[in-house]
C-alpha cells in the first residue's frame, strides 16, 4: 500500500471513529482547535507572509491573477479574527446526525426510521483562500466527517501550518475524545489529488472550490461524486416594475461587494422600458462611479452613449459585448448588460446562458417576482436583493463548504445539512418478508411519534 492509499485508508478509520462521537466531544475538538489557532497566530502569519511574497512575483509575472492573490491574504484587517470567530460560531450549530427524518411502524413489532449519519470521508480540493482549511475542517468535524485537503500551491506554507495547528489540537484532546488527529490530513501535490480521484473505495465525496478548468478536471477524472459548481455566472434583472433606488443599490453591490467572489453578478438584464426613461441611465451612473465597465449589446450601448457619449470618464467604460460575454464569469469590475422584452425573456435567458448558482430580480411586482423565481433553473433566486448573499454564513450555516449547483443530495450554499445523508433503521422482533403480502399480514405503515421512538 502506497503512502496516499494509506492516507485515504487512515482517513476511513478515522470517519468510522467519528460515527459515534457526541457534538459535545466535537464541539470540545473545535473550541481546541480555535485555542490553538490563537495560540500559533504568528507562526501562521509568517507562513502567510512567505506565500504572498512568492505570489507577488507571480502576480507580476503575469503567472498569478489579482483575484487569487486578494483571497490569499488573511494577516490584514480582522480576516483570521473571523476565522477564528468562524469556528465558535460552528460549535453553537445544532448536530446534523442522528436526525430522525422519517419513523413508520410497519407492524405492531417492526420500526422503520430514516436517520442522518455522516457522508463518510471528504476530499476537499480548493485555490487560494487557505482559510478554507480552517472552515472545512471544523465542518467536517461537527457534522462526523474525516476530510483531507488539498490547496493551490500559491497557498502551500499557509495552508501546511493550519493544517499542522488543526491536526496538534486533536492530539491534545483528553483521552476521553476519540476523534483522532487522522481526522483531518493534507496532500500537497497533483499527483496525490489524481490518485485519490481513483480510491473511490475510501472517498466518498470530492467537493472541488476553484476555477471551471479545476471543477470540470475533477469532474471527468474520478467515479467518486462531486459536490460543487464550474462558474459563478449570475445575473440580476432589471424587470419595468423595478425601484430604480433598489435597483441600484442591489446592482452595484452585486458586482462591486466581491466582484472576484462566484456569488457576484456577471450579467445585467434590463427590461426594454426601462429605457424610455431615465432609469437604466441611474443604474448604469452607479455602476460607472464603482468603474465598472459596461459590455452592452447593442441597445443598451446606443442608450448610454447618448447620455454619456460626451464624458471622458463613463465612455471608457461603454464596450460592445460579445455573444461569449454572456456565458463569462468576469470575476473583475466588469459585467455584460442585455436589454430585453420582459420577464419571460430574462428567465430564458438566464437558463440558457447562466451557471445555476445565484439569481435576482428587482421588481415591486410580486407576481413577476414569483414568476422569475418559479422559473429561473438556479441554486438561489432572489427577489430584491444582492446575490453577494449566497454565502453559508450569510445564511446562517456558520460556513461553508462550497456552493453546489448540483440538483441532487445538496445545493446553493453547503453548510452542516450538506455533509450528511441516511441510512434507514429497522427494529424488528424476528420479522420476516413472507410473512406479508396478499392473504397474509398486511403492513401497517403507521407514522411513529417522536415521544414513542425507541432508537
Amino acid at each position: 500500500m502506497n503512502a496516499i492509499e494509506q492516507l485515504a485508508r487512515d482517513a476511513r478509520l478515522a470517519s468510522v471513529s467519528l460515527q459515534s462521537v457526541t457534538n459535545e466531544q466535537k464541539n470540545e475538538a473545535l473550541l481546541r482547535i480555535k485555542q490553538v489557532l490563537a495560540e500559533r497566530k504568528q507562526d501562521i502569519f509568517k507562513a502567510n507572509e512567505k506565500d504572498k511574497e512568492l505570489a507577488e512575483v507571480q502576480v507580476n509575472a503575469g503567472k498569478l491573477s489579482g483575484s487569487l492573490f486578494k483571497r490569499l491574504d488573511i494577516c490584514n484587517g480582522d480576516k483570521f479574527e473571523t476565522i477564528l470567530s468562524g469556528v465558535s460560531d460552528i460549535t453553537k450549530l445544532d448536530d446534523p446526525t442522528k436526525k430522525v427524518t422519517m419513523a413508520t411502524k410497519v407492524d405492531t413489532d417492526l420500526a422503520l426510521y430514516r436517520v442522518t449519519v455522516p457522508v463518510g470521508v471528504l476530499l476537499t480540493i480548493f485555490e487560494a483562500r487557505p482559510e478554507v482549511v480552517v472552515n472545512i475542517s471544523c465542518l467536517a468535524l461537527k457534522s462526523g466527517n474525516a476530510v483531507i485537503l488539498k490547496g493551490g500551491k500559491e497557498a502551500t506554507h499557509t495552508n501546511a501550518i493550519l493544517a499542522s495547528v488543526i491536526q496538534d489540537a486533536l492530539s491534545s484532546l483528553p483521552d476521553s475524545n476519540p476523534i483522532p488527529k487522522t481526522a483531518v490530513q493534507i496532500v500537497e501535490t497533483r499527483e496525490d489529488i489524481s490518485a485519490l480521484l481513483d480510491l473511490d473505495r475510501y472517498v466518498d465525496m470530492v467537493v472541488p472550490r476553484g476555477s471551471n478548468s479545476l471543477v470540470k478536471y475533477i469532474q471527468n477524472n474520478t467515479r467518486i461524486p462531486v459536490l460543487g459548481h464550474a462558474d459563478g455566472i449570475c445575473s440580476v434583472y432589471l424587470d419595468k416594475e423595478a425601484d430604480v433606488i433598489k435597483a441600484t443599490r442591489i446592482v452595484v453591490d452585486a458586482k462591486t461587494n466581491y466582484p472576484a467572489a462566484c456569488n457576484a453578478a456577471e450579467t445585467l438584464l434590463v427590461h426594454e422600458d426601462l429605457l424610455k426613461t431615465d432609469a437604466f441611465a441611474k443604474v448604469a451612473q452607479g455602476l460607472l462611479d464603482a468603474q465598472v465597465t459596461l459590455k452592452c449589446d447593442s441597445v443598451s450601448q446606443t442608450y448610454l452613449q447618448t447620455r454619456y457619449g460626451d464624458n471622458e470618464q463613463y465612455k471608457t467604460k461603454l464596450e460592445s459585448a460579445v455573444e461569449e460575454d454572456y456565458s463569462t464569469e468576469f470575476l473583475d469590475h466588469i459585467i455584460a448588460v442585455k436589454v430585453v422584452g420582459d420577464v419571460s425573456d430574462a428567465v430564458e435567458h438566464i437558463n440558457d446562458h447562466g451557471s445555476k448558482h445565484t439569481d435576482s430580480i428587482v421588481t415591486e411586482n410580486a407576481a413577476t417576482a414569483d414568476y422569475f423565481m418559479t422559473r429561473v433553473d438556479a441554486a438561489g433566486c432572489y427577489w430584491n436583493a444582492s446575490t453577494r448573499f449566497a454565502d453559508g454564513f450569510r445564511y446562517g450555516f456558520g460556513a461553508e463548504v462550497g456552493v453546489s449547483t448540483n440538483k441532487t443530495h445538496a445545493r446553493g450554499p453547503v453548510g452542516l445539512e450538506g455533509l450528511v445523508i441516511y441510512k434507514y433503521r429497522a427494529y424488528g422482533n424476528g420479522n420476516i418478508a413472507g410473512d406479508y403480502g396478499t392473504g397474509k399480514k398486511p403492513f401497517l405503515h403507521d407514522p411513529i411519534s417522536p415521544s414513542d421512538y425507541h432508537l
